[in-house]
């Protein structure tokens, strides 16, 4: 008879459901925008324009439901990193640029009728903390993937999806003459992508690696006795 899973596996395990399911949101409710909100070029409108107007807090719920993703994701990685892979930074980064992707979704449902000043600058501030912490913590994740050789075969992929997300980040911030809502979509559509990539990738690991790794104050791997002294 197969033994239960450790009730940590279990918790994490339910926990990369999660944040699969509520990535897979985001996706579904911004795709099917471009095509219900046929009052806005997709190609120009950022996707900051659609929490406005119909279906705005559909989009402001989708964006709360991405930054717990982020954040969840960042500690669950974190929880499972062991030795010179395991960093709090990434994590931190990965927090911040979900707080920073909620308040934009919560802010922009009341600043602008109560603080009309006052709203741009807290919604571009925060969109652009978010985008900037999102991308580093992306970069820096992905270098943690190859100091741990159990997430040796995830990290070439995720090391150059995280610097062509860097990348095209800064392409859309300095090249103001492109369509603003298509670079603005295809940068969120590679951060997207890199976190459900990830998520999928350690949803796997962690439902083949054994329950009897997850003891008490151990992180991963064999058990190795300890030499006393006489």
């Amino acid at each position: 008879m197969q033994a239960n899973p450790h009730p940590a596996k279990q918790r994490q395990q339910a926990g990369l459901a999660l944040v699969m399911v509520a990535l897979l949101v985001f996706i579904l409710c911004t795709t099917w925008l471009q095509f219900a909100r046929a009052d806005l070029d997709w190609a120009w409108a950022t996707l900051s324009l659609y929490l406005h107007g119909p279906y705005g807090l559909l989009l402001r719920v989708a964006y709360c439901l991405l930054a717990l993703a982020i954040g969840l994701l960042a500690w669950l990685l974190h929880l499972q990193a062991k030795g010179a892979s395991r960093r709090v930074l990434p994590p931190a980064l990965f927090t911040a640029a979900g707080l920073g992707l909620a308040t934009v979704a919560i802010g922009d449902s009341w600043l602008p009728e109560r603080a009309p000043l006052l709203a741009p600058l807290v919604h571009g501030l925060s969109a652009q903390a978010a985008f900037l912490c999102v991308t580093v913590a992306m970069l820096l994740q992905a270098w943690c993937f190859g100091r741990d050789p159990r997430w040796s075969s995830l990290h070439r992929w995720s090391w150059w999806w995280a610097w062509l997300a860097f990348a095209g980040l800064w392409l859309h911030v300095l090249w103001r003459a492109s369509p603003r809502g298509l670079g603005q979509k295809l940068v969120i559509a590679l951060v997207v992508g890199w976190l459900l990539m990830v998520a999928i990738a350690a949803w796997r690991r962690l439902h083949k690696e054994p329950a009897e790794t997850f003891g008490s104050g151990h992180n991963g791997g064999p058990i190795q006795p300890r030499e006393t002294t006489p």
